[in-house]
């Protein structure tokens, strides 16, 4: 993506906009280093502290096995066990780093943006789209969040200022037909990459989760291996409550891989590598503001840096 020169780079954006994050883990780290020493006792606040900041357990046991066997360079520091933390963070964050490539053939590639509302999805697909025309694809949007005439107006501001087509269709018409005459238009005119919005969805709304499955077989009929992508759009600002959208969304929607949204709103990015160590998606992308190129692709050394505090 392009980048204002004038403006703070994507390194100081994501840096800025984790500090809440990072700025939590010191304050539960504060204090446990004062005698340079790490016995069982310490071990144990520290495994606390990380749980407590939204890294999870799997992740907290991980780094205290690690300070445990004493595999830390130098005195124990704060900033030595903050370096551990980073490396840990990256190598559970390494294996999921994959960005959304665009392989499909014959063309479009279908990507559904599946997310509950209020989660950034129609502003992330805008994003996502921008994304795609800088890497010169074709791209069309298809509003098929037909529950909400404002989603419908939003998706099409968007599309207006990115420059991309839309498919629309009336408020409460039948989003699996809309999405069948996008896949046909986007056929014909030979676009690359078609992002669909859904109706954001909660478990407890059986109409939304069967449209969403008809949506499914609908694209299914036309290309078997259509969705290509199913892209589940996380808010960090909800923290632990992520975890249970993924499980929910893994199992009715099928979801193939990850973007969160807002870190740079919240002191509980870390729950990204909770994610991570619970599912093994794939994360395609991390947002850190409002501006269209404040999405990018995910990059693990960065992510784990800027939790722990760590400026590269």
């Amino acid at each position: 993506m392009s980048e204002d020169t004038s403006a703070p780079s994507w390194t100081e954006r994501l840096f800025g906009g984790l500090r809440r994050t990072s700025d939590r883990l010191s304050d539960n780290l504060g204090g446990l280093f004062g005698s340079g020493k790490l016995d069982a006792e310490t071990l144990d606040r520290i495994e606390e502290a990380l749980i407590v900041s939204d890294l999870g357990p799997r992740m907290a046991a991980r780094i205290r096995a690690r300070l445990a066997e004493g595999r830390i360079d130098g005195p124990v520091t704060e900033d030595a066990v903050r370096a551990a933390i980073a490396e840990e963070i990256e190598k559970a964050l390494t294996p999921v780093a994959k960005p959304l490539e665009i392989v499909a053939f014959p063309r479009p590639q279908v990507i559904l943006v599946v997310g509950v509302n209020g989660s950034g999805k129609t502003t992330t697909i805008a994003k996502l789209a921008h994304w795609f025309t800088e890497q010169d694809y074709g791209v069309m949007l298809a509003a098929g969040d037909t529950f909400r005439a404002a989603a419908i107006g939003q998706l099409a501001t968007w599309a207006e200022r990115v420059g991309v087509p839309i498919v629309t269709g009336p408020e409460g018409g039948d989003a699996a037909g809309l999405v069948y005459d996008a896949v046909k238009r986007a056929t014909a005119e030979g676009i690359d990459v078609l992002i669909v919005d859904t109706a954001g969805r909660l478990h407890n709304r059986r109409e939304l989760m069967d449209e969403l499955a008809k949506i499914r077989r609908v694209l299914g009929r036309l290309n078997p291996a259509a969705p290509h992508d199913v892209v589940l759009v996380l808010d960090a600002t909800t923290g632990q409550n992520a975890l249970s959208q993924i499980e929910t969304f893994r199992d009715v929607a099928g979801i193939t891989g990850l973007v969160m949204t807002k870190l740079d709103g919240t002191a509980r990015g870390g729950v990204l590598v909770a994610a991570a160590e619970q599912f093994g998606l794939p994360v395609h992308a991390i947002g850190v503001g409002e501006r269209i190129d404040d999405l990018r692709p995910f990059d693990a050394a960065q992510m784990a840096a800027a939790i722990a505090g760590r400026m590269k």
